[in-house]
């Protein structure tokens, strides 16, 4: 099979029926063999009944309903589980992302050597002020940490070669970084396409501004697993170290000082009135709990399933 056309949805009756003619129509003017994948995340609409009544129209037709609403990551997760073409596209059901970039993102995996094409829609029809600006702020930042040179991260319009879709693991929120992991687990041929995106046809956006709150803090949870995953002795062992050095450095000056004053006669306040001595107590006190930290943390990953989940390209 050429493709298998993954699209997650949640309350988007209106939008199934024209996008799936508008894929239909697109795959056979170019004489692709495809699937297409409706992922229901939990519908409280009628979103369910269109795609039986779909997959009753067309055998390229599969669905996956569940039973309440978990959110996109898992709608992709199962989506990706499921697909069995040799590119997987990935576009939302809302009209936005246009089936007539699919032929081009389709010929940049198999005739480009892409592993990963994502979406770019440089021109946008959303608000500027509650999509586009913090949108903007969240790419350069995710540009920054990742090393992935994207414009749009986030764009829900991907292709991918099957092997990069069975090879990553997307839950909670990672959809957004979904080119994040595919890099960490060893897909670093990762392009990017200007892609047109339109105006919302049917009902509202699913998405609100805590999306950019958790998306960053998401992003900080993938960097710091992609570089101490395996490894947390390294990042906890090492501050913890070095502020408890510093705690005992700042203790002995602070002893030092009132042993010198007693040895000279001079009149100082006890050890205890000086600030210094209870920030110094303090750094020991976390620079403990922080090598703990990494202690336990390395017992965890040593005790993991995924300790030695590395990924093999090629055996003989």
């Amino acid at each position: 099979m050429d493709i298998s056309i993954v699209v997650p949805l949640y309350n988007e009756d209106e939008s199934l029926p024209k996008l799936f003619e508008w894929i239909e129509r697109v795959m056979n003017e170019n004489k692709y063999s495809y699937e297409v994948i409706f992922v229901n995340d939990g519908s409280t609409d009628k979103s369910w009944e269109v795609i039986e009544s779909l997959q009753k129209q067309s055998a390229n037709v599969r669905g996956i309903k569940f039973r309440h609403n978990y959110g996109k990551s898992p709608a992709l997760y199962c989506g990706f589980r499921a697909a069995k073409g040799d590119v997987v596209i990935t576009m939302d059901a809302d009209l936005q992302d246009s089936p007539d970039e699919i032929p081009e993102l389709f010929s940049m995996i198999k005739n480009g050597n892409y592993d990963l094409v994502s979406g770019w829609k440089k021109k946008r029809y959303d608000s500027k002020l509650t999509k586009n600006i913090p949108s903007k702020i969240y790419n350069a930042t995710a540009r920054k940490v990742t090393g992935l040179n994207l414009h749009d991260m986030n764009c829900g319009l991907k292709a991918y070669r099957n092997e990069v879709i069975k090879n990553i693991e997307v839950y909670g929120e990672m959809h957004r970084y979904i080119p994040f992991l595919a890099k960490n687990a060893g897909f670093t041929s990762i392009g990017e396409k200007v892609v047109e995106h339109r105006k919302r046809q049917f009902g509202e956006t699913k998405f609100g501004l805590n999306r950019f709150v958790n998306g960053y803090l998401d992003l900080m949870t993938l960097w710091f697993l992609s570089k101490f995953g395996k490894k947390p002795m390294h990042f906890f062992g090492l501050y913890g170290t070095l502020m408890f050095l510093l705690g005992f450095l700042a203790v002995i000056a602070v002893g030092v000082n009132k042993l010198i004053a007693i040895i000279e006669n001079v009149k100082v306040s006890l050890v205890t009135d000086s600030p210094y001595f209870y920030l110094a107590m303090l750094a020991m006190v976390l620079g403990t709990q922080l090598f703990l930290a990494g202690f336990v943390g390395e017992i965890v990953a040593r005790n993991s399933t995924e300790r030695n989940n590395y990924q093999i390209e090629k055996e003989i």
